[in-house]
């Protein structure tokens, strides 16, 4: 077979990843405080970008339309009497100063123990081996440093160290300093006045057993009762095993700004999109201007304002399509969810994206990034998007989502006889009475998500 050469023309359809189209997907998964900072770094970047204050601008249309604004004002015009030759000095106000807008932060676990330390040490050296302990503190409190290493860093011997670590232990919070579990609840057990005398024996020798909830061994090995063992283990439980919590640990709160919010208004509920904390866009008319004139700018100048233009105008139009398809995916929750909004938590259904995909007519994973790190403000609280996207079981007339499951597994046990606590099974056969069905594995499985420990660690004696 002779080898030709030839031409052939070919039509195919390819999907091009352009930059516009990068952006735009860039911009629907963002959060609004994300999405903020994205717009001040393009308006740093883009000249032909400028920020539009709709407020403002209505507002200087009001005075300059308003013929009363240039009225004069004859009480002000009489009380001048600069013209008399007297000139009133307008009196100095000075700014009053509130104490809580030099409050930085709230005060660590460290700072907290270095000041008592700076008032409890009675020589330099104490001090220098008290704040070198002090920063080997981890967020709860536990010291995670040996003596040994502690003696051999310091160039002490042990015995300095120990004592040191025990003018520590005595500080405030109760606990702090412990080298372990055992020895943290025995510091806040010797502070305390009312304590139950085997209570020290019990956090010795039986701490596995208090939280296997094996409470009939420890009775047998103390020689005492059921309730009096009770009553010891709900003592030992007042104590806190992380003492250090209490306190900050250098980083501010950090607060949910909701990116939508579904308000109840009548009998209907409204979506809103949260787009205060956007900055309006708008495109310099000065640099359209420039682009209507001819021969105003060379060539080079011109390509790349048209450059940032089309830049500009495809930044805004992405925004723009953004809060729409966020506003259409929110309000097909709405309608899907809507007993959940009426009724509560327990009436949340079911959803997949591919359902809410379908019933909008687009990809399953824009529906993915429009609901990525974002939060709704419902009247039931403030939730993730995600959160609306339950899995679930197969209910009778339907399906039931878990976490509607969960709230009357966490409903059924708050109601429950603590001396009889409900058993994983009791449990299922109370759902399936509702039409529920589920297993006992998964009620296990709920039960452990909502930190609800097993039956034999609620019984109460």
């Amino acid at each position: 077979m002779r080898e030709r050469l030839g031409l052939n023309l070919e039509q195919t359809q390819k999907l091009i990843m352009t930059p516009e189209l990068r952006q735009a997907i860039v911009v629907l998964q963002l959060s609004t405080l994300e999405l903020a900072e994205y717009v001040q770094q393009e308006l740093q970047e883009n000249p032909l970008l400028e920020l539009r204050d709709e407020e403002e601008v209505a507002a200087t249309d009001e005075v300059v339309d308003d013929p009363e604004s240039f009225e004069i004002d004859w009480q002000e015009y009489f009380q001048d009497g600069s013209d008399l030759g007297y000139v009133s000095v307008p009196r100095e106000e000075r700014p009053e100063w509130n104490y809580q807008n030099f409050l930085t932060g709230q005060p660590t676990l460290q700072d907290h123990l270095l000041l008592q330390l700076k008032i409890a040490a009675t020589s330099t050296r104490e001090l220098e081996i008290g704040t070198f302990l002090i920063g080997n503190l981890d967020a709860n409190g536990y010291l995670k440093i040996s003596l040994k290493e502690a003696a051999a860093c310091l160039k002490v011997s042990p015995a300095a160290v120990w004592r040191v670590l025990q003018l520590i232990q005595r500080f405030d919070p109760p606990g702090v300093g412990a080298r372990n579990l055992t020895e943290c609840l025995l510091l806040q057990l010797r502070q305390r006045k009312d304590a139950p005398p085997a209570a020290e024996k019990i956090i010795r020798y039986f701490l596995t057993d208090v939280a296997g909830g094996r409470l009939k061994r420890i009775a047998r090995r103390l020689n005492l009762s059921l309730p009096e063992v009770q009553a010891v283990v709900d003592y030992i439980r007042t104590l806190d095993p992380k003492p250090g919590r209490s306190f900050g640990g250098g980083q501010e709160n950090r607060y949910i700004v909701p990116d939508v919010i579904i308000e109840r208004v009548g009998g209907d509920y409204v979506v809103l999109v949260n787009d205060l904390a956007m900055p309006r866009l708008g495109i310099n008319p000065l640099y359209q201007a420039l682009m209507r004139q001819d021969g105003s700018c060379d060539q080079a100048t011109r390509r790349f304002i048209e450059s940032k233009l089309n830049a500009a105008a495809w930044l805004i139009r992405s925004l723009e399509q953004r809060r729409l398809t966020l506003y259409r995916v929110v309000n097909c929750l709405v309608q899907e969810q809507r007993e959940f909004l009426d009724k509560g938590l327990k009436y949340l259904k079911p959803l997949t994206m591919r359902q809410v995909a379908a019933s909008l007519g687009i990809h399953e994973s824009t529906v993915s990034r429009a609901t990525a790190n974002k939060y709704v403000q419902t009247p039931w609280g403030v939730f993730e998007l995600k959160f609306f996207f339950a899995s679930g079981v197969a209910k009778k007339g339907g399906a039931a989502a878990a976490e509607s499951i969960k709230r009357i597994i966490a409903e059924a046990i708050s109601r429950e006889d603590t001396t009889n606590p409900l058993t994983d099974i009791q449990l299922q056969e109370l759902l399936q009475q509702q039409g529920i069905k589920i297993s006992r594995r998964t009620v296990a499985k709920y039960r452990d998500e909502l930190g609800i420990p097993a039956a034999a660690k609620r019984k109460r004696y």
